[in-house]
């Protein structure tokens, strides 16, 4: 009897994804949420990892980081007319500003890093409200500072993790393996002692 192993395939996968998913937020954080009033302005701050301050950095909006729409990017402060972007790379951290809110601005922003292959991103969700003002208004600012400690400690985690799921999965294709031998040859014994007999 075969054993089917395709469902051994999906935790690999899936471990894959949420390991890289962790090391991402390590490498680049924000406010999950931020609020300004209508009228006024807010300003999000998106810290990343030293190792990407020559990248280029941009701030988009839309439901899906895949569909978002660039605002803002860098380098050399590039704005809009309600919005600007500043790079401190000595910190490591981008700041956007945004000013004369709008209730259409309010939605789903998204902190980005280009780089070659897949970007590093994470949502900000901006509520807009409906109280007017006409001063600027502080946001919320990110989580303290990640050091290159922790990055380090996830992606050794990363691969161990993964090359203990490769051991499993190989050694479980072994058994299988030896299984399935075992059976063929139980099974040419008795059609040769069906033959002599």
């Amino acid at each position: 009897m075969r054993v089917s192993l395709g469902f051994l395939y999906a935790p690999v996968f899936c471990l894959l994804w949420i390991t890289k998913h962790a090391v991402d937020s390590v490498q680049l954080s924000a406010p999950e949420r931020v609020t300004g009033a209508y009228g006024g302005s807010v300003t999000v701050s998106c810290q990343y990892d030293l190792q990407f301050r020559e990248h280029t950095k941009y701030w988009c909006k839309g439901k899906t980081y895949e569909l978002c729409n660039i605002v803002v990017k860098t380098p050399k402060n590039r704005g809009s007319k309600r919005s600007f972007i500043a790079d401190d790379k000595e910190t490591g951290v981008f700041t956007v500003n945004m000013t004369d809110l709008r209730k259409e601005d309010d939605g789903m922003y998204w902190c980005v890093i280009a780089r070659k292959g897949r970007n590093i991103y994470t949502g900000v969700r901006l509520h807009v409200s409906d109280t007017v003002i006409t001063t600027t208004t502080p946001t919320p600012t990110t989580s303290p500072p990640v050091t290159r400690h922790e990055i380090c400690w996830w992606v050794a985690l990363r691969w161990i993790l993964f090359i203990l799921m490769l051991s499993c999965l190989v050694a479980t294709h072994i058994v299988v393996w030896r299984i399935d031998c075992k059976e063929t040859k139980q099974t040419d014994a008795s059609v040769n002692l069906n033959i002599y007999n």
